[in-house]
């Protein structure tokens, strides 16, 4: 105690601290607390009683969940061995089904689904509310599984290992408890494992430090520690990366979200790549590991600058030798959007001024070349399941009016087939796409797609709702939501969809304009566009509202404390507010790679002047805003949401609060909740913005 008190004294942060702590609102941040409850529910009584007697509600409620329970929807397919796997929620499922149909059958366009797991009768039988996050399947002949399931749709998840030919759990077989982690097979008989093993495994994050390698019929406390991380990394994991039928060990050191070190099992002990920290590792395909660049990288006297795909021979990096091969490199109005691999080739995905291409890239006589996959334009494209045996691939095409349409392709011969689109929940044709560029406070232009009416008029008047994210290189792309559709523009609204800094719409330049002390670029670029729409009197302040959930949150969150005057509703779901502890909750340490150490004095004096929380002023013209997180998100704590409501109600202000008692970081595990959810959102708007 006494060298803890000469340390803050020493770094005059006495002051400091003692700010943090005093704080009225922290019983709110014990999440289960019969106080803490109490105050939820009586927030939600609140905000219901108000917002599900709105006439636009039921309507909105009973549209929005026959489009999410719709049959018609895609069945999203993932490629394992002979199989399209499958999961499924619908009427009938509310909590779901996994289910496969043999690849020929499905790609007939007719698939027969045979039911591999429901999640309602396990959920029934063990009283639990079990949420499906995904599998991993043994290779070569998928004939085992391990099933991660989560507890109310929590990061933490319980792992299984399943047998789909029994379509049961395997008495005696692999089983991990409740922890946010992972694991996959190595071989049939041994796990690659990040778990909580105990006290003294986890980070300050919330997330494994270790990484161990568990053998069958082994107790996992036994498990072989392959790999320790420090405590206040973001975290340690284990993967395989695989080169046709050759697998690769690869172990990653996560030091900040941004940053970490990546090694390779080989020859019986660890290898750590000569690559840089704060590159991304992104596959591997005939020797070449892919990587790509964040910062420039000088290699043998060739540099490759930053946003770069390069291909590294694997073989001769794990000997301490480097001989790297440009594969793509990005210009000032592209990126790189998302990677993957076929069996011989390399699908890259290319945003070009926030407009997708898809590209195939293949490697031969020690040389890259490519080409363009015949896909539409004028909308984004999304890789989907690629197939381990064979160059075929599933891709997405989707744009704001036109329904998402799946498309089946070969990357050999570069033939691509629509498989399946969705049906039109919304008459698109009734609506137009614009694309602006608002100028922001230090010039940058910044671009924004607006979909309104054909016939609408610029008067000032219409209803708009503008939505960014702005952060963790997450690029804003343009996407077909019916319940958006139905909901929002077929009501008389307008949405905006921004591109906004901190983003990876034009790279990882675009991203680091926003990072820590720049972070108010980011909210001036949001300014920006909302004056922009004004002065195109697209809209008014009278008539903007605005959404955005976790980061996105957070900025609406910002956007409503610094400029209140441009606004009159906000959507802020699953926010970070408190940005004086957010390092303390739950996974907020990891994130301090993209906001900053607010617990260090000079890293405060940024983070301090937008943090939501903490810019509440009295006697200002907030608008009504409409919180929402979930009492199971375990990322972003709903201490956030809660403290954040709690202050403005005692300030005197007007808000409306609801709080899912399930959904995890998502807000919501089934589609009758995320039908209410939307339902609450979009008539709060309405009842806001439409005259």
């Amino acid at each position: 105690m006494k060298l803890l008190f000469t340390l803050l004294i020493t770094l005059g942060t006495t002051q400091f601290i003692n700010a943090q702590t005093d704080d009225p609102y922290l019983w709110l941040e014990e999440v289960d607390s019969k106080k803490s409850l109490e105050f939820v529910e009586q927030q939600n009584k609140h905000t219901l009683d108000k917002l599900t007697t709105e006439k636009s509600y039921q309507q909105i409620f009973d549209k929005s969940l026959e489009i999410y329970n719709s049959t018609d929807r895609i069945a999203n397919p993932s490629i394992l061995g002979d199989f399209i796997y499958n999961f499924w929620q619908d009427k009938e499922h509310v909590r779901g089904i996994w289910r496969r149909s043999t690849k020929s059958n499905y790609l007939s366009g007719k698939p027969v689904w045979d039911i591999l797991l429901d999640l309602d009768a396990m959920s029934a039988k063990d009283s639990v509310k079990w949420v499906f996050k995904g599998v991993d399947g043994l290779y070569p002949k998928f004939d085992r599984f391990l099933v991660n399931l989560s507890k109310g749709g929590g990061d933490a998840i319980v792992t299984r290992e399943f047998d789909p030919e029994t379509k049961s759990f395997i008495d005696g077989g692999f089983y991990i408890p409740e922890s946010k982690g992972d694991a996959s097979y190595l071989d049939i008989n041994t796990l690659i494992v990040s778990s909580d093993f105990g006290p003294g495994t986890m980070t300050t994050s919330g997330y494994p430090s270790q990484v161990k390698l568990w053998k069958r019929g082994t107790d996992l406390k036994n498990a072989e520690l392959i790999f320790k991380g420090d405590t206040t990394d973001v975290g340690s994991s284990g993967y395989k990366l695989r080169d046709d039928t050759t697998k690769y060990l690869f172990v990653s050191r996560h030091i900040t979200f941004y940053t970490g070190k990546t090694n390779v099992w080989f020859k019986g002990k660890l290898v750590e790549l000569d690559i840089p920290l704060d590159c991304q590792v992104s596959g591997l395909l005939k020797n070449q590991l892919i990587i790509q660049l964040k910062t420039d990288w000088n290699v043998n006297g060739v540099n490759f600058k930053q946003g770069a795909v390069v291909g590294l021979n694997l073989t001769n990096l794990l000997v301490g030798e480097k001989v790297a091969a440009l594969i793509f490199q990005p210009d000032e109005f592209s990126s790189v959007d998302g990677i993957s691999v076929t069996k011989n080739h390399l699908l890259l995905n290319l945003l070009t001024n926030v407009k997708s291409e898809l590209h195939i890239y293949s490697y031969a006589n020690k040389a890259w070349t490519h080409k363009k996959v015949n896909a539409p334009d004028f909308g984004a494209l999304y890789a989907g399941s690629t197939d381990e045996f064979s160059d075929q691939y599933f891709f997405y095409f989707t744009n704001f009016l036109k329904p998402s349409t799946l498309y089946f392709a070969d990357a050999k011969t570069n033939t691509t087939k629509p498989y399946k689109s969705l049906p039109a929940f919304f008459d698109g044709e009734k609506y137009k796409v614009d694309q602006f560029k608002a100028k922001s406070k230090d010039g940058t232009l910044i671009p924004y797609f607006v979909i309104s009416s054909k016939t609408v008029q610029n008067n000032g008047k219409n209803p708009t709702l503008l939505e960014a994210y702005g952060g963790f290189e997450v690029s804003s792309t343009p996407y077909y939501s019916g319940v958006n559709g139905a909901a929002w523009l077929d009501n008389g609204g307008t949405y905006v969809l921004a591109n906004i800094r901190g983003g990876g719409e034009y790279g990882p330049k675009w991203h680091q304009a926003g990072l820590k002390d720049k972070r108010q670029n980011i909210y001036n670029d949001f300014h920006a566009v909302a004056e922009d729409l004004i002065t195109r009197k697209v809209t008014s302040s009278k008539n903007l509202g605005i959404i955005g959930g976790s980061n996105g949150g957070l900025l609406v969150g910002v956007a409503f404390t610094q400029r209140p005057e441009l606004y009159n509703a906000a959507v802020c779901s699953v926010p970070l507010l408190d940005m004086q502890r957010y390092n303390k909750l739950l996974a907020g340490a990891s994130w301090m790679g993209e906001y900053g150490n607010p617990d260090k004095p000079e890293e405060w004096e940024f983070i301090k002047k937008y943090s939501p929380y903490h810019n509440l002023k009295k006697d200002t013209k907030y608008p009504e805003v409409l919180f929402i997180t979930s009492t199971r998100d375990d990322r972003v704590h709903p201490g956030h949401a809660r403290k954040m409501v709690a202050k403005m109600i005692d300030m005197g202000y007007p808000i409306y609060y609801f709080e899912n008692t399930e959904g995890g970081h998502a807000g919501s595990s089934t589609n009758e909740q995320r039908a209410k959810m939307s339902a609450i959102e979009f008539s709060y708007l309405l009842m806001k913005l439409k005259d």
